[in-house]
């Protein structure tokens, strides 16, 4: 096991600009996770990992290929990009990016949503409610971005996830496949009285709502019934409600 003293070396100014870097990322083909909970999923997951800093003894033995070092808790804080790195971080190998197959089930399209938060919340909410396949726009947050990561508490390594173009979207439309958008509209129809398995639904930013484009896609649109008193929700809140009420639909 190395050691990893000082901030100033070559593989600590690598970690950090992952940490704040997507073109230093996608260049390295790279991501930084942080934590136990991300660590244990990452093993059992079996995900690429490429190097392990710790100031913790490892119960797992990894292949020689694994750089491992130890280090200080200040050190491993210093170059985590998040505020508690709990005195673990590691670098993992982003996957290969896969042909997109399209599969019975529901499949979630996130549009432009831009806050980290609520991509990962999305991604983690999605897994537990059996959504077939996450599919977010080139206008969304980073998925390797770290908070991204840290919202997904592990999802993202079990959750099929996948970017897709405008063209690429206009694909799966073509195959036959029903869009629904997600609006406060007040004629979009109640998701109560629709059937939302096998088919794509589009939420948008809580801000600007689903592209134009988009909505041209779309079947229906339907809502989330909610107070008067409130004029929306968060995109991820609405994201899980859906997601729930299209989960009854698949059993």
């Amino acid at each position: 096991m190395n050691k990893l003293t000082s901030t100033s070396s070559a593989i600590a100014k690598h970690i950090k600009k992952l940490g704040k870097s997507k073109s230093y990322r996608e260049e390295h083909k790279q991501f930084i996770c942080v934590g136990d909970k991300l660590f244990s999923e990452a093993i059992t997951c079996g995900v690429h990992i490429e190097v392990v800093v710790t100031s913790k003894m490892l119960q797992h033995k990894f292949p020689e290929s694994v750089s491992i070092y130890s280090a200080k808790d200040n050190i491993i804080d210093s170059i985590s990009p998040m505020q508690n790195s709990q005195g673990l971080l590691f670098v993992c190998r982003m996957p290969e990016a896969s042909n997109y197959n399209y599969t019975d089930g529901t499949h979630v399209l996130v549009d432009c949503v831009q806050d980290p938060g609520n991509i990962g919340t999305i991604i983690r909410s999605a897994l537990a409610f059996g959504v077939s396949t996450v599919i977010l726009t080139n206008g969304c947050a980073d998925l390797y971005n770290p908070k991204t990561i840290r919202a997904t508490m592990g999802a993202m390594f079990k959750q099929r996830i996948i970017y897709m173009t405008s063209d690429e979207i206009n694909d799966l439309k073509m195959s036959g496949i029903r869009f629904f958008g997600a609006s406060n509209e007040d004629n979009s129809i109640d998701i109560c009285k629709v059937n939302l398995t096998n088919a794509v639904i589009i939420l948008g930013s809580e801000g600007q709502g689903i592209s134009n484009y988009l909505k041209e896609f779309c079947n229906e649109m339907i809502r989330i019934p909610i107070s008067s008193e409130v004029e929306s929700i968060n995109v991820s809140t609405a994201a899980a409600i859906i997601m729930w009420e299209a989960s009854k639909g698949m059993s």
